[in-house]
């Protein structure tokens, strides 16, 4: 099976599962008001927004969108280059990566769960998924391109022409590329994991390895939990977390933002879910795999003087240390829709 026919199965299966909820299945106009939320997710409909309601034939051009690379000024990479499907959504590069070869100075975040964001990129400067696409197409160091040039290449295509006539009931505009694109973008959730059939009842989903490394999580000895909280494993807050500051012109972080000294080294925390997919890890992705970030974070991070309080040495044994990284392995979604490694 080759590597395109599986992203095409996993994206295809996402719209399928998303179209449930419809009442008029044949009808690309009618919203979508009955979600089939994953295990262990919050109801998704309250975090629709109004004014980019999602259907079935809007997720599917946005399905589109999302894998041509038309959108960059070279042709050469989509939005699938840096979020791939099949590494959960991510990319497995230290730095996210552009056209032309350029870098970004962060790593790539996961865009699985973002639905759930209240705001977007390691520093939050983004309020919504739709921000975070305009920026990209015009960042220098990922698309490069115009939002206008996007408009006229594909102007010159005439099955665009026919789907955004049928979605928006107009022509192609840089507003609706971005809109189709976010309603794609929203419809990538990850739940049902062995985690959460534990939580629900299933005790014969986790290990007893698996058990211990939760109670260590969610303990205050550890205080996992208080960062990586609720049903997405993230406050959606940012967090100095002891990663490299005392260096040469260091990242600052949410302080490039807010500009206020107490967020200097601050950055927006992640998801847990899948996250034995979408290695390496932090903004920089400084941290490879999971048994690295587990000792990372048991030897408290790296010094600075801004380092958050709750970032302290755990004094983890090696079983301790095993038991935590089982349970970390035990947030992989299980759903049909994403394929890969488990």
């Amino acid at each position: 099976m080759s590597l395109k026919f599986k992203i095409q199965i996993i994206t295809c299966v996402i719209i399928i599962f998303f179209q449930i909820g419809c009442s008029n299945k044949k009808d690309g106009h009618k919203i979508i008001t009955n979600f089939k939320t994953p295990l262990g997710l919050e109801n998704l409909k309250q975090y629709i927004p109004n004014d980019n309601q999602l259907t079935n034939e809007k997720i599917s051009l946005g399905r589109n969108l999302y894998f041509d690379k038309r959108l960059s000024i070279d042709g050469t990479i989509s939005c699938s280059f840096c979020h791939n499907p099949l590494l959960g959504f991510s990319d497995g590069r230290y730095f996210a990566s552009g056209v032309f070869g350029l870098k970004s100075k962060r790593n790539t975040t996961t865009l699985l769960n973002r639905i759930f964001a209240q705001e977007n990129f390691w520093d939050g400067r983004a309020k919504s998924i739709e921000d975070v696409i305009y920026e990209h197409i015009e960042d220098q160091n990922i698309f490069a391109n115009k939002l206008d040039n996007v408009v006229k290449i594909l102007k010159e295509d005439k099955n665009y022409i026919r789907k955004f006539n049928k979605v928006f009931d107009s022509d192609i505009t840089g507003d609706d590329i971005v809109k189709a694109i976010a309603s794609f973008t929203r419809t990538l959730v990850t739940g049902d994991s062995p985690y959460d059939k534990y939580i629900a009842g299933d005790k014969n989903t986790l290990s007893q390895s698996a058990q211990n490394g939760l109670k260590l999580f969610m303990s205050d000895r550890l205080k996992c939990s208080v960062c990586h909280s609720g049903p997405n494993f993230s406050d959606e807050k940012y967090h100095n977390n002891g990663t490299k500051l005392n260096i040469e012109n260091p990242d600052l972080g949410r302080y490039l933002i807010s500009k206020n000294d107490e967020d200097k080294g601050k950055f927006r925390t992640p998801t847990l879910r899948d996250i034995g997919r979408t290695t390496p890890y932090m903004h920089d992705g400084s941290i490879k795999g999971l048994h690295a970030l587990v000792e990372f974070y048991n030897k408290g991070g790296e010094p600075n003087i801004y380092k958050s309080s709750l970032i302290k040495p755990l004094h983890l044994t090696e079983k301790e240390k095993l038991d935590l990284f089982n349970f970390l392995r035990s947030l992989t979604g299980t759903n049909v829709y994403f394929f890969g490694n488990r």
